[in-house]
């Protein structure tokens, strides 16, 4: 990857803590309702980042590697034959860190060959995006939307799209919580991007908090400390003051924060409550446990507990991502990655409920494809959540966690084909020594989930069968346009060997003449789509 140029980042970076701040509605009377001690906070967080001495600044990036950021490799998903592998069996995800990454990274210039493949997580890159599907029926904790189309860049192919829902959640309305903040203020923390905007960040989440949240902060550097035990939420003045002092040096010992977070969120446990670690940092960790494996090994122990972990990672230029999903993935919660203030408002305001209430735990996905029709599928994305088959009845088996207000997408790329022998040793829906009869027959595939409430140790499952009467003409007339149009951009950035006639152009023609209603996400991710096909963003 070719080398940033640092100083530059710097300055678009603290032109974005205070331009961005005053249009991301921190001011609006509508969303928070502090008083001046919280505007102090943003104040201060800003004048840091504007005074910081660039010269010193400058000195210093030259003494750190240009670029150690570390990401996961992923053998991307090929095609598999029905006849072979009817069963398509994998965990649920909701992070969104990967789409907020590769933005900063085009952003700031990166060309798309030079973005790392791992980088590029197409599950991620859907589920940032909202969709219009069905909502829960009452008593259901999901709504399920399944549509079909033609493959935009393959149109002999068929494109299907499974989409779920959980119902909103007014977060001043949910269970009581028990937030610890396990915030790095390591040496490696002190850039404008980092340590500043995690600041305004925390900031913006502790306005959101009420009487009933109890909150703590446990930062870790060489050493671990406890800076805040318990307070409420209402108050603000304390939570806001501990954050305010916040300054970065020295290594960086997360494990030994991970410990103290969540032995405070233990004895703090409330039954039936939202116990959860918030961990904000770049992942750079160098000092106790740190690599991805004993990593793993410690917050799934920790899990046991009952305390989800949500995982926030910042910065550049040495940002462990892999190190920070497998965090998350392990740690019964969500991976995002905040780029800027408004990312942080949108992830810690406007999401709260969906990233600080779960609502289904260890959710699976099975899909059984009908060989009479369907020869072979292709799963866009979640290759590092693929499950064994019979992983789905193993209540056992740890998967993702949905949050409240989480829609989910799974889109599968598939090849028509005829009938074909079954395996006969599996017991399966439509591949058995008796053909299937009646309706079985026209079915295409039936998706099957499978769910815990929080807290329970035994699944629930739903079942839907589909088949022709889901299909349309194409994506638009299929409602499958964006993210059809997203996991296209996905494949162009990774370079996929299925790609066929994907192009930027090719996206752009889709959406021409396209009505999406002033969506900012969408006109935001067609301006990404412009740059990467050697644009400019417009301003």
């Amino acid at each position: 990857m070719k080398k940033r140029l640092h100083m530059t980042s710097f300055v678009l970076t603290a032109a974005l803590l205070t331009g961005t701040l005053m249009g991301c509605g921190m001011g609006s009377k509508d969303t928070f309702h502090g008083g001046n001690t919280s505007e102090d906070l943003v104040q201060s967080s800003e004048n840091d980042s504007i005074s910081y001495d660039m010269a010193v600044a400058e000195e210093e990036q030259e003494m750190l590697p240009m670029d150690t950021e570390e990401y996961s490799a992923i053998t991307e998903n090929g095609f598999t034959q029905v006849s072979l592998q009817p069963l398509s069996t994998f965990s649920a995800d909701v992070d969104t860190a990967s789409y907020s990454n590769v933005r900063r990274m085009l952003k700031q210039g990166e060309r798309p060959e030079d973005i790392p493949e791992g980088a590029v997580r197409i599950e991620e890159m859907l589920n940032y995006f909202h969709y219009d599907y069905e909502s829960p029926e009452d008593g259901e904790v999901f709504g399920i939307s399944i549509d079909g189309a033609d493959c935009p860049w393959n149109e002999e192919h068929g494109l299907l799209r499974i989409g779920i829902r959980t119902q909103d959640i007014d977060f001043s309305q949910s269970p009581k919580s028990n937030l610890v903040f396990l915030l790095d203020v390591s040496g490696s923390m002190d850039e404008p991007n980092k340590l500043p905007l995690l600041k305004q960040a925390f900031a913006m989440l502790t306005e959101n908090l009420g009487e009933k949240d109890r909150v703590s902060i446990v930062t870790y550097a060489g050493t671990e400390a406890v800076v805040l035990d318990g307070a409420r939420g209402n108050e603000k003045g304390a939570i806001l003051e501990a954050i305010n002092f916040l300054e970065a040096g020295g290594g960086t010992n997360g494990s030994a924060g991970i410990e103290t977070a969540y032995a405070l969120a233990e004895e703090r446990f409330i039954p039936g409550g939202n116990n959860r670690v918030i961990l904000a940092t770049d992942g750079d960790l160098n000092i106790g446990v740190t690599s991805e494996s004993e990593l793993k090994n410690l917050v799934e122990t920790k899990r046991k507990s009952g305390i989800y972990l949500s995982v926030l990672g910042f910065g550049e230029g040495n940002l462990k991502d892999n190190k920070l999903e497998t965090l998350a993935d392990n740690g019964n919660g969500t991976y995002s990655y905040i780029d800027s203030l408004m990312e942080a408002k949108r992830v810690l305001v406007d999401e709260l409920g969906s990233t600080l209430v779960t609502v289904a735990e260890d959710v699976k996905f099975q899909v059984e494809f009908n060989p009479a029709w369907i020869g072979e599928y292709r799963l866009l994305g979640y290759e590092n959540r693929l499950l064994n088959a019979e992983d789905f009845t193993d209540d056992t088996k740890d998967a993702g966690e949905v949050g409240a207000g989480h829609t989910v997408t799974v889109l599968y790329e598939v090849v028509w084909a005829g009938q074909e022998d079954g395996d006969g040793g599996i017991d399966l829906k439509y591949q058995t020594r008796e053909p299937a009869q009646g309706e079985a027959m026209q079915e295409w595939a039936t998706l099957k989930i499978r769910y815990k409430d929080p807290g329970a140790s035994a699944s629930k499952e739903l079942e839907r069968p589909f088949g022709p009467e889901i299909y349309k003409e194409n994506v638009v007339s299929a409602n499958m346009l964006l993210e059809a149009s997203v996991a296209e951009f996905g494949m162009l950035l990774r370079d996929s060997q299925w790609k066929g006639s994907a192009s930027y152009g090719q996206i752009l023609e889709l959406w021409s003449g396209a009505q999406y209603g002033g969506n900012e996400e969408v006109a935001e991710f067609l301006e990404l789509v412009r740059l990467a096909d050697g644009g400019t963003m417009e301003q």
